[in-house]
């Protein structure tokens, strides 16, 4: 099972594997340290050597790399009525929500996903993907971090983890410090022998029996939910690399946008777009051969997404049925960091997940205007 979140900025996984790579073909001298294992949630951990800014800017252009993405205005036509998702009420109405995270980061924007269709506010801080002073506070080195504050403050950790906590504090309105402590962290081995932190039941909510037959009356529901999140951390993400870096050309042209989104100094953005494109490039052919993927990785991309689209099915609008659930927000959050780019276009002209993606993005977008409303 793999982690959920970023180490620098890009999906779990990747980071990892980009950033050593990167150093690798600049001859750095440290290890960029990264928890991930197979694309899940967080970006990982600290950047040794913090005094070498050039080297740490190329480094970071590594992970950010999943994450590149422009965001598009779309009109929603000829949509089917949308059963409408009321603004979540917070259990504590003092609380206040603030997400730490890197704005390419498939991981954050699966959280961000969830927060925004959900209705809840909360403020956002862009971290630096070199320096991360931003989350100096936290010995947890990755985005994204949530931090719940109401008189006290708890920090979630891991994509994943997020989610599920955060889902089951809205519907038990149990304390956040109680939920957490099912979701304990725990050192293991990944398949490369390297050491990271996973968490506990990442996947599960943790609710009472009537609360669960409330939220999934049917059983299958629920499974079907934790499958498809799981599928989404460890399988989507690992296609959206070789498939954004694909060519040359795209390659510039996600880190290009990565540049003009994320927070770089003048001299990490020329290195995270020049050098991080070029390495890039040549590390998505070596994640290509590692998760075995076709020479034409559009290829595997089409297959997963259209495997999404066959498991939730003609006769449901999402794979939650008339509302999303949290696999929808899932893979809607993984599939939009491509959105702008030439992926994206070839995936929503060549797969059937279009109609799906519209209604995600006017259910979302429905969300957000309730949400205004409520506030003024």
């Amino acid at each position: 099972m793999a982690a959920a979140s970023c180490c620098g900025s890009c999906v779990k996984g990747f980071c990892q594997v980009a950033r050593r790579g990167l150093l690798v073909s600049v001859g750095a001298g440290s290890r960029g340290r990264c928890i991930a294992s197979s694309g899940a949630g967080s970006y990982g951990r600290g950047w040794p050597g913090a005094g070498r800014p050039l080297l740490l800017g190329a480094v970071f252009a590594l992970g950010g790399a999943f994450g590149a993405y422009r965001t598009l205005q779309r009109r929603f036509r000829g949509q089917k009525p949308l059963a409408r998702q009321e603004a979540s009420k917070l259990p504590e109405e003092n609380l206040q929500l603030t997400l730490y995270q890197y704005k390419t980061c498939p991981f954050c924007s699966k959280v961000r996903a969830f927060l925004d269709y959900h209705g809840l506010p909360y403020e956002v801080v862009e971290v630096n993907p070199v320096m991360q002073k931003e989350i100096k506070f936290s010995a947890y080195r990755k985005v994204p971090i949530l931090l719940a504050s109401a008189g006290s403050t708890v920090q979630l950790n891991d994509s994943s983890v997020i989610i599920s906590a955060f889902k089951t504090y809205l519907v038990s309105r149990r304390g956040l410090d109680e939920i957490m402590s099912y979701y304990p962290a725990m050192k293991a081995t990944n398949d490369r022998g390297k050491e990271v932190i996973e968490y506990g039941n990442k996947y599960w909510l943790m609710l009472d029996e009537k609360e669960t037959r409330n939220l999934y009356p049917v059983k299958e529901a629920r499974v079907e939910e934790m499958k498809w999140r799981q599928w989404a951390d460890d399988w989507l993400v690992h296609l959206i690399s070789p498939n954004v870096y694909r060519t040359a050309g795209e390659a510039l042209a996600s880190f290009d946008y990565i540049v003009h989104e994320g927070k770089f100094g003048t001299i990490e953005g020329f290195f995270a777009k020049y050098v991080g494109a070029a390495a890039m490039f040549f590390i998505s052919k070596r994640l290509k051969a590692r998760h075995h993927l076709q020479d034409n990785v559009r290829e595997d991309l089409y297959k997963a997404v259209d495997d999404w689209v066959e498991a939730v099915g003609h006769h449901r609008m999402f794979m939650g049925g008339s509302q999303p659930n949290l696999a929808d927000l899932a893979v809607y959050g993984v599939l939009r960091v491509m959105e702008g780019l030439e992926a994206f276009d070839d995936m929503m002209t060549h797969t059937k997940i279009q109609p799906w993606y519209r209604r995600m993005e006017a259910a979302i977008g429905q969300s957000r205007v309730a949400t205004q409303h409520s506030r003024c």
